[in-house]
């Protein structure tokens, strides 16, 4: 596999206090199956979309039970030298890059506005196996309450080019590398919650939107949003059992024509 370009999502994983809930749940909403836990690495569980690797779950750390929530990790060609241009441009360092055996080097990071990520150095897990397919990751969008600080920080720290789409009933601005689209910026508004913090909104593909809702709530999950139809696929956003929030989305229920956009300096 070609090495993924700097700032190119490559990987997601989440932790959760009751491991064997998260993946009954997921098993049944995305259909993932899981590979043995590695108690050698914090029992770290893959989990296989059609024998793909696509995700992971693991149980807390010690000191870091509580909310469960899932991590983007971005790719980077040297955890090190991209952990000092996130100090370098107002962001903080949580957990400093650490080899992970032969499998690569990760980093947690956060945003000067507060979304916590991950940074990737693929060793021979190169992160994704496969995307955009049922039960795969498919997009991701940095939740927002400071757009301003967000933007310039991503744009600092990776070689994004940004688009912001012209629509004055919601801020939302796109971050590419080269021709490719990558991620999504969105400005959290007063329809969330004074409490939540900024936070990465991961996307999972699925067959049937409305079908994996019905799912979710039946296994319970909350509906956050949705589903509703775009130019993108029709999609819904979710919170698991375990306080997660994730979304899903159908790519091949497409809507509308795709929002017209102009390039930021």
């Amino acid at each position: 596999m070609a090495v993924r370009p700097e700032g190119t999502p490559c990987w997601a994983d989440a932790m959760f206090g009751d491991v064997e809930r998260a993946k009954g749940f997921y098993g049944d909403v995305l259909g993932w199956t899981f590979g043995e836990s590695s108690s050698q690495y914090g029992n770290y569980t893959q989990a296989y979309a059609d024998g793909k690797a696509v995700a992971a779950v693991v149980p807390p750390l010690s000191g870091q039970e509580g909310h469960s929530q899932w991590c983007l990790y971005l790719a980077s060609a040297d955890a090190a030298a991209t952990a000092g241009r996130i100090r370098e441009h107002g962001g903080e360092v949580l957990m400093e890059p650490m080899r992970v055996g032969e499998f690569g080097t990760m980093c947690l990071a956060r945003e000067p506005a507060g979304a916590v990520f991950g940074l990737w150095q693929g060793g021979t897990h190169e992160g994704f196996e496969a995307t955009a397919v049922p039960g795969a990751y498919c997009w991701a969008e940095f939740f927002t309450r400071d757009p301003e600080r967000t933007d310039a920080f991503l744009s600092a720290v990776f070689p994004y080019t940004m688009q912001q789409i012209d629509d004055d009933a919601v801020d939302f601005r796109l971050f590419k590398l080269g021709d490719d689209t990558v991620l999504g910026r969105m400005r959290m508004g007063e329809e969330f919650p004074p409490e939540v913090p900024s936070y990465v909104n991961v996307y999972f593909t699925v067959g049937d939107c409305d079908a994996a809702v019905a799912r979710a709530t039946g296994l319970g999950g909350v509906l956050r949003f949705g589903p509703m139809d775009s130019p993108f696929g029709r999609f819904a956003a979710i919170g698991d059992p375990q306080g997660a929030n994730f979304s899903v989305i159908d790519i091949t229920a497409t809507r509308g024509e795709p929002p017209k956009t102009t390039d930021v300096p």
